[in-house]
């Protein structure tokens, strides 16, 4: 896939536009700012791009800023958020629209190449990937959301694995469960979410980001 880097930090820009073309992607720009973000996805219409959070001048928020610019002009562009530490509020933000296409990322992910290439796919492909320690971090909170209060204690598993972006196989596998039992599971947790019917991708990323919230 083509592929927009926002990275301030040289040896993780290099690494990355390395690791990325040696598994045959295409990086059609790597850049340092948000601005320089922005018009390279004008320039270039990628199918995903991988921001750092912070970035030049103030080292706060201005990559998840200058992403949900990008998202503003072109709806649901594919973004993979990287960070070094777990800051549930930018997860949220960035999952705020609703349209999917998103992933916030440990920078320490990107060493486990498999894990991190699955997230870029996951994410270029309209779903979600959340890192797992963020998704630790929010089971360990108590949450104050009704819905996601109201969750049975292997619901709220579940649905830490759909803030994952994992498939229902893949949880299933994962927890050891029938297909027909995560389907149980997800129908309950979108019915006490107080989700009504619609595109079922939608559905599940307010369902994370209810999580997120919660």
């Amino acid at each position: 896939m083509r592929i927009v880097i926002a990275e301030d930090l040289l040896l993780l820009r290099d690494g990355l536009v390395r690791m990325l073309t040696d598994t045959g992607h295409d990086v059609v720009a790597a850049v340092a700012s948000g601005p320089d973000l922005e018009a390279a996805v004008d320039e270039h219409a990628p199918d995903l791009a991988v921001v750092d959070v912070r970035l030049p001048p103030d080292f706060r928020d201005e990559g998840l800023r200058a992403a949900l610019a990008v998202r503003g002009r072109r709806p649901a562009m594919p973004v993979l958020i990287l960070s070094q530490y777990v800051e549930r509020v930018y997860a949220a933000e960035l999952l705020a629209d609703g349209r999917g296409a998103v992933g916030y990322l440990l920078k320490d992910r990107v060493t486990a190449l498999d894990d991190f290439l699955d997230a870029l796919e996951r994410v270029a492909s309209g779903g979600t990937a959340m890192d797992p320690e963020v998704v630790r971090q929010l089971v360990a909170r108590q949450g104050r959301d009704r819905g996601v209060a109201a969750l049975s204690p292997r619901e709220r598993e579940v649905l830490g694995l759909v803030a994952q972006g994992l498939s229902n196989s893949a949880i299933g596998a994962e927890l050891h469960l029938a297909p027909a039992s995560v389907e149980k599971h997800i129908g309950n947790i979108l019915t006490k979410l107080e989700l009504p019917p619609s595109d079922d991708t939608h559905r599940r990323v307010r369902a994370v980001l209810a999580y997120l919230n919660g």
